[in-house]
């Protein structure tokens, strides 16, 4: 009920939160003088006559919905709080209107007494103005009359201060005697000389004043000449060279000559400081073979004496020289600008090798912060001469940030071969018994980690070329060149391309002269990777370095994963494809060998199979189990139900062996030569070396066809008696026991097998089959 009571106070009233309701104690109507002045309010201007406090209140339309959704008790309720509202709002009135009445009563009061007072100022104001139209009748009166004494007594004064003046000219030969003498104040002296040398210019032709200007004008040559043979000391630091040419200026000594002279004298210097510098970088041999190692100083060392030393005067000597000659004729003509333009570009030279001695990694940020200064420095010369270099400047940063990607390139490069070198080491090591090594998913995991892990911490290092706080970060190449053609595609995808590229080596190239060849399983474990970064890395590395090092919409065209992902596909197809050659090359070798060294025509009758069977039946079992472990099963072709029970025929396929069999015999060889070519008619063709699918049944299919293809071609050029050819039954009965179990379709070893069976027959002599029940008894034994 108290729930229902609420509901319905704050649909009708509100709450007193909100200022809507009626029962707050800190609630007040809105006075209707005021909302007619300002206005409803946004959620007034819909007119809602259910709203008890709107202005179109409908009283039946209240009642209506309050009776239509409340309950007894909720009306009940309704009418007791709509009571103490009413009682409310009537004290609330009666409060306002006792409040208003004194306000009324006191504003009353104070207009009347305003009233009163602006009487009494109006009066005092007519006084005042009266006063001061008096006061200023007799100030005229006071300075007409004395207008003609305060003239003659300001031509008394000016006539008195000329001759005090003129008479302190008589002094300015002592004074300049006295502060020009050698280790006196000649600054002192030259501002006497500037004050009294237009006087006595004016007054030159009286033969006074030019006897004192002749005097003052020997005193001033004299200190010029002591100031031109300072001028040529080389230990003038660019402070006293400045004051120095300065004072000279003052003297009205040529500004041409001065010019040279401050060069001259600046260029010395500067020179002797970039001679510092060159002095830590090592001198060549002459005969270009070796070369002396620099001191033991960092770039940032040698970039915070080269800014500090030859930039900071360079700096110095500009301002300097900007203040001294600018707008005096002779020394604007470019001469700066070129003398700057000369020792800058050494200066860059000499800090280009000593870029080229960082040929390790070293540390980044120390290279990173030695170009920042660098830039910074340059920056602030630049604003003094906006032609001192600015575009070589920028490329040698350019050129120093892309020579350190190129070399975590290398480094990249040097890291994965080592990578391989211990996969390769991995692989080789002896196992001893009971102690399995790492197996081939936990070198591949580890090899795949390791190199991604590598690329990361590159792209990390070299993002330091980028951060904000790096003022060359602002250049436009580090926006957009660096990034995309520098890092993302002279790194990250030169690198996956050169990684494919020499993982695909193992296969494409030749081998060298006594060089190991791959084993295969670092072959399959290529393959694989190659595999993984088609799948997923490829895509997750270009994602990485756009987002670090994000390409501008204008920049320079960049490789498209896809691209990158068929380059990796394609390696890891060709490692495959290798890995099924290789593989089946070394089982297709030792059937050769069998084959070969056997005398087949002096045999005896076949009482086990052969080992050379059972050993690639072996090798067949180990290369299953190595090649699933990094490869999916594949999808094989439904077998029948009785495939380890075939009938091994040497006259035709197991599609119809009753068929021919009958007919055979040895008086008609032809006969048998016959069925052979009709059963290769009716058989499906076999493709000994098409590319293999990324999966293990493919893999092992492909090695089998390989090797029951070689023990075909064997079997060929061989010539067969009776027991050799039994024995070549049992054989292939044997291996069409265990084979068909690994390939993608049975009736491609079973296709083979009875090839090798027919080329073995139609080779023999005495083609006389053993019994199938013989056969199965022997493999079964073997």
């Amino acid at each position: 009920m108290a729930e229902m009571e609420a509901a319905a106070g704050s649909g009708a009233g509100g709450s007193p939160e909100d200022g809507t309701g009626s029962t707050g104690s800190g609630w007040r109507r809105p006075h209707g003088p005021l909302q007619r002045y300002y206005g409803p309010s946004a959620a007034e201007a819909a007119p809602d006559p259910a709203d008890i406090n709107g202005p179109h209140f409908d009283p039946e339309v209240f009642l209506t919905k309050v009776r239509s959704e409340c309950p007894l008790g909720q009306l009940l309720a309704r009418e007791a709080a709509l009571g103490r509202e009413i009682r409310a709002l009537d004290s609330d009135m009666q409060t306002l209107l006792y409040e208003n009445y004194n306000k009324f009563i006191s504003a009353t009061d104070t207009i009347r007494k305003m009233k009163v007072d602006f009487r009494r100022m109006e009066a005092e104001m007519d006084d005042l103005a009266a006063n001061m139209a008096a006061i200023s009748t007799s100030s005229a009166r006071v300075s007409a009359a004395l207008q003609d004494r305060h003239r003659r007594g300001a031509q008394l004064a000016g006539t008195g201060g000329s001759w005090g003046g003129l008479g302190s000219l008589v002094e300015v030969p002592g004074r300049l005697r006295r502060w020009a003498a050698p280790g006196a104040e000649p600054a002192r002296a030259l501002r006497c000389h500037a004050r009294a040398r237009a006087v006595l210019r004016h007054y030159r032709h009286l033969p006074s004043f030019r006897a004192i200007e002749d005097e003052s004008h020997a005193i001033m040559a004299e200190l010029a000449q002591r100031l031109r043979a300072r001028l040529r000391d080389e230990t003038l630091d660019p402070k006293e060279l400045t004051e120095c040419v300065e004072m000279l200026l003052q003297l009205e000594e040529p500004p041409e000559e001065l010019c040279e002279e401050f060069l001259s004298h600046a260029g010395a210097r500067l020179e002797a400081e970039l001679a510092a510098l060159e002095a830590e970088l090592p001198t060549a041999d002459p005969s270009g073979a070796a070369a002396t190692p620099p001191p033991a100083s960092d770039i940032l060392d040698f970039v915070d004496r080269g800014s500090s030393a030859f930039v900071g005067s360079l700096c110095l000597l500009a301002a300097s020289y900007r203040s001294l000659f600018e707008g005096r004729p002779g020394a604007g003509d470019g001469r700066l600008e070129a003398f700057a333009a000369t020792l800058t570009t050494r200066y860059f030279e000499l800090l280009e090798r000593r870029l080229a001695l960082e040929r390790g990694l070293g540390d980044t940020s120390l290279l990173v912060r030695a170009l920042d200064r660098f830039h910074r420095r340059l920056r602030a010369l630049l604003e003094l001469l906006p032609a001192a270099g600015a575009e070589a400047g920028a490329a040698l940063v350019a050129r120093a940030a892309r020579e350190r990607v190129d070399r975590y390139l290398r480094a990249l490069q040097t890291f994965f071969l080592g990578c391989l070198g211990d996969v390769r080491q991995a692989l080789a090591a002896p196992r001893p018994p009971g102690k399995e090594g790492p197996g081939l998913p936990d070198l591949l995991a580890t090899l795949a980690s390791s190199i991604l892990g590598q690329l990361k911490a590159v792209l990390a290092y070299v993002q330091l070329f980028t951060a904000r706080d790096v003022a060359f970060a602002s250049l436009p190449y580090f926006k957009g060149e660096f990034c995309v053609a520098a890092v993302r595609e002279g790194l990250v995808v030169a690198f996956v391309r050169w990684l494919c590229r020499t993982a695909r080596g193992f296969a494409d190239g030749p081998a060298e002269r006594g060089a190991p060849a791959a084993p295969p399983a670092l072959l399959l474990l290529l393959a694989r990777l190659c595999l993984d970064y088609e799948a997923t890395t490829i895509s997750y590395i270009l994602t990485l370095t756009d987002e670090q090092f994000p390409p501008q919409d204008t920049g320079p065209a960049v490789t498209p994963g896809p691209a990158l992902c068929a380059e990796a596909r394609g390696a890891a197809q060709r490692l495959l494809d290798h890995y099924v050659q290789v593989q089946g090359a070394a089982v297709a070798q030792m059937l050769r060998k069998s084959v070969e060294t056997r005398d087949w025509l002096g045999t005896v009758e076949p009482r086990n199979v052969r080992a050379v069977m059972k050993r690639v039946v072996e090798d067949i079992t180990a290369i299953d189990v190595q090649v699933g472990q990094l490869f999916e099963e594949g999808v094989r072709r439904a077998q029948s139900s009785d495939s380890s029970r075939r009938a091994f025929s040497v006259y035709s396929s197991s599609r119809a062996p009753g068929r021919y069999a009958p007919s055979y015999t040895p008086s008609a060889p032809m006969d048998t030569h016959l069925l052979s070519n009709i059963q290769k008619l009716f058989s499906e063709r076999i493709d000994i070396f098409s590319p293999v699918e990324f999966n293990k049944v493919s893999v092992l299919t492909g090695i089998i066809k390989i090797s029951l293809k070689t023990l075909l071609e064997c079997v060929r050029l061989r010539t067969l008696g009776r027991f050799g050819l039994q024995q070549v039954q049992v054989d292939g009965h044997y291996l069409q026991l265990y084979l068909w179990r690994f390939a993608a379709d049975e009736r491609v070893v079973q296709g083979l097998l009875d090839e090798v069976a027919a080329s073995a027959a139609h080779r023999c002599l005495d083609p006389v089959p053993m019994e199938h029940s013989v056969v199965e008894l022997i493999c079964e034994r073997g």
